[in-house]
Order: C-alpha cells, then sequence, then structure tokens
C-alpha cells in the first residue's frame, strides 16, 4: 500500500461519515435537538453555541429565510420594497425599523440579514452586560443612523460604504432605564483583555462600570456582525459604534 493510500482512507472514511450524517438528518431519520442540528433554523432566543454564526450566516443569504427568522424577534419594522438611489446605493429585502427590542427614537432603514445580526446581538449582549455592570436595564438606543447613499467617510471617491446598501448602522449611545445615558464618545475607555490581571496602575483609570458596559456590547457585537468599529480603530469613530454586514471582517 502506498503512502499516498494510507494517508487518504482516513480522508475518505470521514467524508463518507459526513455524508451518511448529513443524508439521516435531512431525511429524519437521525433525530438531534434543533439547537445541536445545523440543518434546522435559527431561533433568535436560543442560547449560542457553535452552530450559531453557521445558522446565522445560513438565514441571511436566504431572503425568504431572513424574513420568517426576523419575524420571531421583538422588533416594529415595515418591509420596504427594493430600491436603487445611485450607482452602488440602494438596498433590498430591506425592512424600516421603527423598535428594536428597546426605543430607537428616529426609525432607520437596514438590510434583513443586518437587523437580525442587531436583533441576535440585543437578544444575547446588550441587556446581559447592561444588568452586569450597571445594574440596570438598556430602554433606548441612540444612533446616528444607517441607510446614506455616500462613500467610506463620506469621501469624494472611493469605495462605497456599507450605509450605501442599508447595511451598516451607528450606535452612539444608550439610554438605561431609570434615565442613566451612557455615550460612547464620553463613556469609552481601553479596557484591558485580562481584566482579572491586579490593577497596577492609579485608582482612577480603572475602568468605570460604563466603560465596561460599552467593552461588552462592543465585543459581543464582533459575533454577530462582520465589521465592528468603535473608538479604537480610528478618529472618525471616537463617538460611535459602527455594525455592519459587509465585504470584510473587523472587530476594532
Amino acid at each position: 500500500m502506498s503512502s499516498s493510500t494510507s494517508i487518504l482512507r482516513p480522508w475518505l472514511l470521514f467524508v463518507l461519515l459526513a455524508l451518511l450524517v448529513w443524508y439521516l438528518l435531512r431525511a429524519g431519520v437521525l433525530v438531534v435537538p434543533d439547537r445541536h442540528n445545523p440543518w434546522a433554523p435559527l431561533q433568535i432566543d436560543d442560547t449560542p453555541n457553535w452552530l450559531t454564526g453557521f445558522k446565522l450566516d445560513r438565514a441571511t443569504r436566504d431572503p425568504d429565510l431572513c424574513m420568517d427568522t426576523l419575524a420571531q424577534s421583538p422588533m416594529r419594522y415595515v418591509d420596504l420594497p427594493d430600491r436603487e438611489t445611485g450607482p452602488g446605493c440602494g438596498f433590498t429585502n430591506a425592512v424600516r425599523i421603527e423598535r428594536t427590542s428597546v426605543a430607537v427614537g428616529e426609525p432607520f432603514s437596514l438590510s434583513c440579514r443586518t437587523a437580525l445580526s442587531l436583533a441576535m446581538w440585543e437578544a444575547h449582549e446588550l441587556q446581559a452586560a447592561a444588568e452586569e455592570h450597571l445594574g440596570a436595564r438598556v430602554r433606548a438606543i441612540e444612533h446616528f443612523g444607517s441607510y446614506a447613499c455616500r462613500n467610506v467617510y463620506g469621501r469624494e471617491t472611493g469605495r462605497r460604504s456599507q450605509h450605501a446598501t442599508a447595511d451598516a448602522l451607528d450606535i452612539a449611545g444608550f439610554v438605561l432605564d431609570d434615565g442613566r445615558r451612557v455615550r460612547v464618545v464620553r463613556d469609552w475607555q481601553r479596557v484591558p483583555r485580562l481584566r482579572a490581571a491586579p490593577d497596577t496602575g492609579p485608582a482612577d483609570e480603572a475602568p468605570s462600570p460604563e466603560a465596561l458596559f460599552l467593552d461588552d456590547v462592543h465585543r459581543g457585537a464582533c459575533r454577530y456582525f462582520d465589521a465592528v468599529l468603535g473608538p479604537e480603530y480610528n478618529q472618525a469613530h471616537a463617538d460611535h459604534f459602527h455594525f455592519d454586514r459587509g465585504g470584510f471582517r473587523a472587530c476594532r
């Protein structure tokens, strides 16, 4: 037996086993809980696990499945007709959001895939971080808008922003149910990655509860969006978080 044959055989067996499992799952012969079944639809309220990213990507690639999944959320929205507003500008399969799980002030437009990521982030990151660090729940999001037919940073030339296709939302701050406001421009601080490490700096350099909250919701968004940009990225994002489903991945 050649060495190449001995190397290929384990891989061939693995592929055949994977195909068999796939067939048994699709045929309904092998039954596993939906949250552990990669072909079961995404459930927004399910506790995230190793399959969540796969299910979210699959839902957002299928316009009908995306809309069906988004309907599980507490969002109040209306469907928008597909629209082209200029070269590289416009949206398809989009909604105008009047309220998410919290108040949003001025309604904004998002593609279904971005709205679904927003629903997942709110369900699994936003309120948990607020309760942990601030002892309260978020009642409203303050934002700088979503859809805008423009280039990146509003430049005259260059590539289109993800805002130009309603695939991005800029979040400036949060209002808690006790009336407190947390704002990115005022409350963001660099938070050490290893929070358990001893604090050797001056006491006034320790991250505030507001900063810890912002750090958690920023990092948590990276699980559901493609690009998450904030004050650590550049000066243009010093006063807000940019969340998008777009052409590149970044968590900065």
